[in-house]
């Protein structure tokens, strides 16, 4: 009963949203779409002629925001490079290049180096996190694996001036996260964009400028 009395309220605050009703009438396939936007306005972490690679990528919000930086004159495509990545299907999105399958194995990477053909990567964004089990000891430690697979990734592929951003939350396990950032990038931050929900721990952290490429937090690499 307390489960279908919470699935209501979700439903209804979920309905009532602005943030919501603002991607439906801006054509953002989800509301997440403006915590990126809110971050990415302070921070310029987006700009014209980057690479970004965008982890997690599916349903597409996040991809269809870095597009909407990187676009050029109508209908003229974009100026830069956008490559989504997920084990989920995403539906296309113009000029975003996506790859379907787990960026820790061979045949994704070998996708992925196809398209970057050499070069490093500007910006990581994840938007990743596990389904929670409402264990927060477990749920901790498996939001700490999936940053730390995006903060593997970003020390392979990002350029030494790149930037990485990733949601994570705010309680067991965040003081590690925010140690193996530093461990890895010059600059850390923490962000609460205005579209992030009051009541979530959700926070989002962003790493800026490479310490030292080949020297992952935890020693792994891809």
């Amino acid at each position: 009963m307390a489960k279908k009395k919470l699935n209501k309220n979700w439903l209804h605050d979920h309905i009532n949203d602005p943030y919501v009703k603002l991607a439906q009438k801006e054509g953002y396939r989800a509301r997440a779409a403006y915590k990126l936007k809110e971050i990415d306005e302070n921070e310029k972490l987006i700009r014209p002629g980057q690479i970004i690679v965008d982890l997690g990528s599916t349903p597409g919000s996040w991809a269809q925001y870095a597009r909407s930086r990187l676009a050029g004159q109508e209908g003229g495509g974009i100026h830069g490079v956008i490559i989504g990545l997920d084990l989920l299907p995403m539906e296309p999105i113009a000029d975003v290049q996506f790859i379907l399958g787990d960026f820790r194995e061979e045949a994704v990477l070998k996708q992925l180096e196809t398209i970057l053909q050499g070069r490093k990567v500007d910006l990581v964004l994840s938007d990743m996190a596990p389904n929670l089990s409402g264990i927060a000891l477990s749920d901790a430690a498996r939001m700490e694996d999936i940053i730390d697979l995006a903060l593997e990734f970003a020390d392979a592929h990002l350029k030494p001036s790149g930037a990485l951003l990733v949601k994570c939350f705010n309680g067991m396990g965040f003081s590690q996260i925010i140690e193996n950032f530093r461990r890895q990038f010059k600059t850390v931050s923490q962000k609460k964009p205005k579209a992030s929900r009051d009541k979530s721990s959700e926070i989002y952290v962003l790493g800026k400028i490479l310490k030292k490429t080949g020297q992952n937090p935890k020693g792994v690499g891809f």
